[in-house]
């Protein structure tokens, strides 16, 4: 751990204690009444681009006017425009390739190569661009790692490989996700990125195929691919080195191949809308704190039989957590005004794949740099009291540290959440903004119950989990139980009141794969503290 990291942790340690008792009134019975309105089978399980939409964010801004708050969208308004393009092949795209010089050979899907342009335009012309191997294609000099060195990649396509090493942690991290790849390849001046499916179960080049739907802010590489090791042993990818790549970091190197293609995607687009309110600091105007949750769900099934129910109401994703922003806002507002401002954030398309923050991140509102921290709130905790207070990427950042203070003097603890196979912490809308570089936080469900301990407290989540997400049953009934949802808002309202009133900026943590991210704005915040 830094220096710099322990002063931040002592600071956040000692404005915990130091702030005042600001008063907050979660009310359960407002929860789940709330939660019932916007998870009502009239709202058609908030789609985006349906009339659902329409409904949810009428009832959104209607509360956000009724507690004086201010629109927090572009151009003074509450909405952010979210246009969403889906990319879907015209047929099955072909590459020439010429390997060492010999006579260009066509190779495609059935040779176990496939090539998308997965770009705004979704076009590609590539004539003769050289393809280099670069391991996993990780650069992650704070695990010791590096795969590209002082590498030129300009004009060149990365080969890779899928995954990455485990860093000795159960927990994936994400460097082995295919964005990150992307990412860094296009930051070091990349044309293409073509991904090696290491084994059998990762190998789904038939799926490739499918419809694409593009997240915001997606890297604009001309051409993005997935090939088999079979084929890749032919371009000079031994079985050896994909069997040592755990081994030590690769050195960038030439294959002697050359790629041409021509790829057109049919390109359609749906455009949806982010719900922005903002309550304006009072010293600090221009460092925002950022609270967020999504409000969309996976709308209504038309292939389910006459006579079943057919609506995804989403009364946990997220009508929960849409309801927990709106009643975390009230907080903010009837205690009036931070010294930062605090930013309510109703994201859409999470369910897509988390595409309307992507859209923030990548057309941010309020400049990333600047932006000290995001709170998520996804699917709040059904459940009695609990001791223990789980979080999404345990171990990422200084959040968690400032939360873990403010539990202790409840006589409540931080965990990880304890699935590390279930890759939690990229698949709800606080990972946009880490991987943007802003430290984020998303607390989830306790399981150390107060009545019934560990053993109670996991099988009951399990049973809830298994029984309704993603289905008709996820629906309101009145014997819900929001104590420990009224714990968990009550916790996070302190941390992010702590943050507005503070000087504090949350750190990454020394192994984080974020901190680069982060550090590369460092100089916007040089002067804050």
């Amino acid at each position: 751990m830094s220096k710099f990291l322990l002063r931040s942790v002592a600071a956040a340690a000692l404005i915990v204690f130091a702030a005042p008792s600001w008063a907050q009134n979660f009310s359960a019975d407002v929860l789940s009444q709330n939660i019932r309105t916007i998870s009502a089978d009239d709202f058609e399980g908030r789609y985006p681009g349906t009339e659902g939409e329409r409904k949810t964010l009428e009832w959104l801004q209607a509360q956000y006017e009724a507690m004086g708050l201010e629109p927090g969208a572009p151009d003074g308004q509450w909405l952010q425009r979210v246009d969403l393009q889906t990319l879907s092949a015209n047929s099955q795209n072909t590459a020439l390739v010429r390997i060492g010089g010999a006579d260009a050979i066509t190779v495609g899907t059935a040779d176990g190569l496939v090539l998308r342009a997965m770009n705004e335009a979704g076009t590609a012309d590539v004539d003769n661009l050289p393809l280099v191997f670069a391991g996993y294609g990780i650069s992650a000099p704070e695990r010791g790692w590096d795969d590209y060195g002082d590498a030129d990649l300009t004009g060149k396509i990365v080969v890779v490989v899928n995954g990455s090493p485990s860093f000795g942690s159960p927990y994936r991290t994400f460097f082995a996700q295919d964005d990150y790849k992307a990412d860094e390849a296009f930051r070091r001046g990349a044309k293409g990125l073509i991904i090696i499916a290491k084994t059998n179960a990762e190998r789904s080049l038939g799926g490739r195929q499918r419809t694409i739907r593009l997240s915001p802010g997606t890297p604009e590489l001309a051409v993005r691919g997935w090939m088999t090791p079979e084929l890749a042993q032919g371009w000079g990818i031994s079985a050896d080195d994909l069997e040592h790549l755990d081994d030590a970091a690769a050195t960038v190197r030439d294959l002697g191949v050359t790629l041409s293609t021509t790829i057109r995607e049919e390109v359609s687009t749906l455009t949806t809308y982010n719900l922005i309110a903002r309550l304006t600091g009072t010293e600090f105007p221009d460092e925002t704190v950022i609270f967020s949750a999504h409000w969309d769900h996976v709308g209504v099934d038309s292939d389910h039989a006459v006579g079943e129910d057919n609506i995804f109401n989403g009364m946990w994703d997220n009508a929960s957590g849409t309801v927990g922003v709106v009643e975390m806002a009230k907080q903010f507002a009837d205690n009036g005004p931070s010294k930062r401002t605090v930013i309510f954030l109703h994201a859409t398309a999470e369910e897509m794949g988390l595409l309307g923050t992507y859209a923030y991140t990548a057309n941010p509102v309020y400049p990333l740099e600047t932006t000290v921290a995001d709170i998520n709130i996804d699917m709040l905790p059904l459940s009695g009291p609990t001791r223990d207070v789980p979080i999404f990427g345990y171990g990422q950042n200084t959040l968690e540290d400032m939360l873990d203070v403010l539990a202790k003097a409840e006589g409540r603890y931080v965990s990880d959440d304890g699935q590390p196979e279930q890759g939690f912490y990229y698949r709800s809308d606080h990972f946009p903004f880490a991987r943007a570089g802003v430290p984020a936080l998303m607390p989830w469900h306790g399981v150390d119950w107060i009545d019934g301990g560990i053993e109670a407290g996991k099988a009951a989540w399990h049973a809830r989990f298994g029984r309704v997400y993603h289905k008709p049953s996820d629906e309101w009934s009145e014997d819900l139980d929001f104590t420990s949802a009224v714990e968990n808002l009550t916790l996070i309202y302190r941390l992010g009141r702590e943050l507005a009133d503070s000087r504090v900026w949350p750190e990454w943590k020394s192994t984080s794969e974020f901190g680069q991210v982060r550090a590369r704005s460092d100089a916007a915040r040089a002067d804050r503290r």
